[in-house]
């Protein structure tokens, strides 16, 4: 990897911020995922910065940026980025946002459209089911505070051992070991109430999202990530869907040249 990023940090109303940015040309925004930070898009910006001016945020409370003591809300990432944009006089910008980062682009798209010349969202999240609901209610007893779910399955696993019956709970014990690798993706998305989440839910208002939208989605990835990525595209009313075959999560990363190439034509052609 050959770039010459410019790391830099900025501090704003709701705290401290940090990003990269390579490039010159029309404005890229890059919004990592849950489970992630900036340096996610750096395989894609390699591909992009020539033509592009390029920005990777770490939102707040993720990598570099500051972790105020903040309740944590989808709405409140979307405060920090539109600060983020007026303090750097961004002119009109694409947003790049990969599943929570996607949901946090979008609703920033439908709050603040007139600074938004299109989105491109990968495996967005921000759509709920009853069948993710049961999954959410599992992770948020996983990362529950007290740790209850830790101490029951530490306690649980050496019997388990004896029957043969240990691998289920080695598995839980190792997903939660990697949400909590990310408190406050862990705070946002299982840490709230549900009502709270819900009223922040895209579903209802994706109609209203009237702006040049890409979703690139893996053909490989779970079946519920490809029905949030299908629903985007059902009811958003300028909205293309591109399925990416031989691909699951993780595009910008695993196949980054493809991305690319999609991001470019849709900005040049959309």
């Amino acid at each position: 990897m050959n770039l010459t990023l410019r790391n830099s940090r900025i501090k704003l109303p709701l705290g401290q911020v940090f990003w990269r940015e390579v490039g010159q040309g029309p404005t890229l925004l890059f919004l990592h995922g849950s489970w992630s930070d900036s340096s996610q898009w750096l395989p894609l910006i390699e591909y992009l910065h020539q033509d592009y001016h390029c920005f990777a945020l770490d939102l707040l409370g993720f990598g570099d940026s500051q972790t105020p003591k903040l309740h944590y809300s989808i709405q409140v990432e979307v405060e920090c980025l539109f600060h983020f944009i007026e303090a750097l006089h961004l002119p009109q910008v694409y947003l790049v946002g990969d599943s929570l980062g996607a949901w946090i682009a979008a609703s920033y798209a439908l709050r603040h459209p007139e600074q938004v010349q299109g989105l491109v969202l990968l495996a967005p999240e921000g759509i709920r089911d009853d069948g993710d609901w049961k999954t959410w209610q599992w992770r948020r007893w996983l990362v529950g505070r007290p740790p209850l779910a830790y101490t029951i399955l530490r306690s649980l696993l050496p019997l388990a051992r004896l029957f043969g019956r240990h691998k289920d709970i080695e598995r839980a014990l190792k997903q939660r070991q990697q949400l909590l690798q990310s408190p406050t993706a862990c705070q946002l998305l299982f840490r709230r109430r549900r009502v709270e989440i819900q009223n922040e839910l895209l579903q209802e208002h994706l109609p209203e999202l009237d702006i040049p939208t890409l979703i690139l989605q893996g053909r490989q990835d779970s079946l519920e990530v490809i029905d949030h990525a299908q629903a985007y595209a059902n009811h958003s009313p300028n909205t293309k869907l591109q399925m990416i075959d031989q691909a699951g999560n993780d595009l910008a990363e695993t196949v980054p040249g493809i991305v690319a190439q999609h991001i470019d034509y849709f900005v040049k052609y959309q």
